[in-house]
C-alpha cells in the first residue's frame, strides 16, 4: 500500500464530505450553523453521535489498552448507560423547556452572569483539550503512513488535517455535521469489522473458534473488584456515570446535536438509541484489541511500539490493501467526527456565550467565521504542544484532563438542578479554581497516603463533589449575609 494510493483514497473521501457540505448549505439562514433549524433527523443524530463519542482515541487507544486493563473499560461503559438515562430524563427536558442554543445559558438563568461565563469557559477549555488529544493521535498515524513519505513535517500534517475540517464546517456548522458524522461513523465501524474479518481469515479460525478464543482469553476479563488500581469496578462504573453526564450532558458539542432535533421526545429517543449502539460498538472495539494481541502472538510479529500503535501496526504493515485503506479512512472518519463538531461547538459557545450573538445582538457572519478560524488555529498549536508530552495511552490522558476541567461543570449543574439555593455569583470562578486545586491534591497525594492507590475515572466525581460543597458553603454565607 503506497502513500500515493492512500492519499488518493483520502482525497476522494474528503470530496464526499465537501459534497455533503454543499448539499446541506443550500437554503440556509445563519441559525442553521447553531441549531440546524431544529430539523435534524433524530436517528441520524443518534448514529452520528457514536462516531463523535468514540473518536480517534477509541479507534486506536481502546484496542491497545486491552493488554493492561483487559475488558475493564466495559465497566465504564456500563456507567455511561446510567448517565445517559439521567441526561434523557432530566437534562434534555431542562434544555428544551428553556429553548437553549448554548446550554450554559442555563447557568445564567439559575445563578448569574459570572457562573454562566465560568461554565462556558470551562467547556471551551475542556473541548480544546479533548479535541486536540484526539486529533494529535490521528495526525501521528497520518504523518507516519501518508505525509512523511512526501517530506511534509508533522506540523504540516496537522495543518492539512485542520484546514480540511474547517472547509466543510465553516458555512453550515451543525447542519452539515449531523450528516457528515453519520457517514464517518459508518466508515469507522466498517474499518474495524474488515480488520477483524481479515485477522480471523488469516489465522484460519472459524467464528466459533474465534468466540471460544475470546471467552478463554485473560484479556477479556470485564470485572475488577480488588485493589486500589485505576480499573477497580467502583472507580470505573461511577466514573462512567459522571463522565457521561459531564462529557455528553454538560457538553455544548454533544448537546448541540440533540438540540437540533425538533422535539424533546425525539431527542430522548436519540439518547436511548445511542446507549444501545455504544455498548455494542465498544464491545466490538475491545474484541478487536484482544484479537490484535492474539494475531501478533500467533504470527510471531515483532511489535515493540506503544499500545496506541498496535492497530495501525497490524492494519498498515501486515494486512491486505483493502484493510489498510479502510483503516486510514476509518481513522480519519473517527478524527473528523469528533473534531468537526468540536470546532462547530467551540464557535457556537464563544459567539453566543461571550459575544452575545442571538442574545443581545444579531449574528455577524464575518465575526463568526473569524472565530471559527481562531479556534482552528488554537487547535493547531495545542496539538503541536501535545506532540512533546505524550507518554502513555491517550485515552487515559484524555479522561484525566476531563476530570479536572469538566468537574466544575458537573458541580455547577448538579447544584443548580438538585437545590433551589441562591449563591453569590461573584465568587464562582474562584470556588471552581479551588476545587481543581483540591482535586490535584487528591490526585497527587493519595498514592503517597494509600499504598498501591492509583487515581482513575473517579477524578471527575471528586472534582464535581468539591465544587458542589464549595457552592453550598457559598450559599450558606450568602443567606447569612442576606
Amino acid at each position: 500500500m503506497t502513500p500515493t494510493q492512500i492519499l488518493i483514497a483520502l482525497v476522494s473521501y474528503f470530496l464526499v464530505l465537501i459534497a455533503i457540505s454543499w448539499a446541506t448549505s443550500r437554503n440556509n439562514d445563519e441559525t442553521s450553523f447553531y441549531t440546524g433549524n431544529r430539523k435534524s433527523p433524530w436517528l441520524l443524530v443518534a448514529f452520528g453521535m457514536i462516531g463523535a463519542s468514540l473518536s480517534g482515541v477509541t479507534f486506536l487507544s481502546v484496542p491497545g489498552w486491552v493488554a493492561n486493563s483487559h475488558f475493564g473499560y466495559l465497566q465504564t461503559v456500563m456507567g455511561y448507560m446510567v448517565g445517559y438515562i439521567i441526561i434523557a430524563q432530566i437534562l434534555i427536558p431542562l434544555y428544551y423547556r428553556q429553548n437553549l442554543t448554548s446550554i450554559y445559558t442555563y447557568l445564567e438563568n439559575r445563578f448569574g452572569e459570572n457562573s454562566y461565563k465560568t461554565g462556558a469557559a470551562y467547556f471551551i477549555l475542556s473541548r480544546i483539550i479533548g479535541a486536540s488529544f484526539r486529533l494529535f493521535l490521528v495526525a501521528g498515524v497520518l504523518h507516519t503512513f501518508v505525509f512523511d513519505p512526501f517530506g511534509i513535517p508533522f506540523w504540516g500534517t496537522v495543518a492539512i488535517t485542520i484546514i480540511l475540517i474547517f472547509l466543510y464546517t465553516s458555512k453550515s456548522g451543525i447542519k452539515t455535521v449531523v450528516y457528515t458524522d453519520t457517514l464517518q461513523t459508518t466508515f469507522l465501524i466498517v474499518a474495524v469489522i474488515l480488520t477483524i474479518v481479515f485477522m480471523i481469515n488469516d489465522l484460519n479460525w472459524s467464528f466459533g473458534e474465534t468466540f471460544n478464543q475470546l471467552i478463554n482469553d485473560p484479556n477479556t476479563q470485564i470485572f475488577h473488584w480488588d485493589g486500589n488500581g485505576s480499573n477497580v469496578f467502583w472507580k470505573q462504573f461511577l466514573g462512567g456515570v459522571f463522565i457521561a453526564l459531564a462529557m455528553t450532558g454538560l457538553d455544548q458539542d454533544m448537546m448541540q446535536k440533540n438540540l437540533s432535533i425538533n422535539s424533546i421526545q425525539n431527542a430522548q429517543k436519540n439518547i436511548y438509541i445511542q446507549m444501545a449502539l455504544f455498548i455494542i460498538i465498544n464491545l466490538i472495539f475491545l474484541s478487536l484489541g484482544a484479537l490484535l494481541y492474539n494475531y501478533v502472538d500467533v504470527k510471531g510479529l515483532d511489535f515493540a511500539g506503544k499500545s496506541d500503535e498496535l492497530f495501525s501496526f497490524v492494519a498498515m504493515q501486515h494486512a491486505t490493501p483493502i484493510v489498510s485503506i479502510a483503516f486510514i479512512i476509518g481513522l480519519v472518519a473517527a478524527a473528523y467526527s469528533s473534531a468537526d463538531s468540536a470546532l462547530t461547538a467551540l464557535t457556537t459557545s464563544f459567539c453566543i456565550d461571550f459575544l452575545g450573538f442571538e442574545r443581545s445582538k444579531p449574528t455577524n457572519i464575518k465575526t463568526r467565521r473569524l472565530v471559527h478560524i481562531g479556534f482552528a488555529v488554537i487547535l493547531f498549536f495545542t496539538i503541536i504542544l501535545f506532540n512533546t508530552i505524550n507518554n502513555e495511552a491517550v485515552i487515559k490522558e484524555l479522561f484525566r484532563a476531563a476530570g479536572f476541567t469538566y468537574g466544575p461543570l458537573l458541580g455547577l449543574f448538579s447544584f443548580g438542578v438538585l437545590t433551589k439555593n441562591k449563591i453569590n455569583d461573584r465568587y464562582v470562578v474562584y470556588l471552581t479554581l479551588f476545587s481543581i486545586l483540591l482535586t490535584a491534591i487528591y490526585f497527587y497525594g493519595m498514592p503517597y497516603a494509600v499504598k498501591g492507590f492509583e487515581a482513575g475515572f473517579e477524578l471527575i466525581i471528586i472534582n464535581g463533589f468539591f465544587t458542589y460543597i464549595l457552592l453550598n458553603f457559598n450559599s450558606y454565607l450568602h443567606r447569612k449575609k442576606s
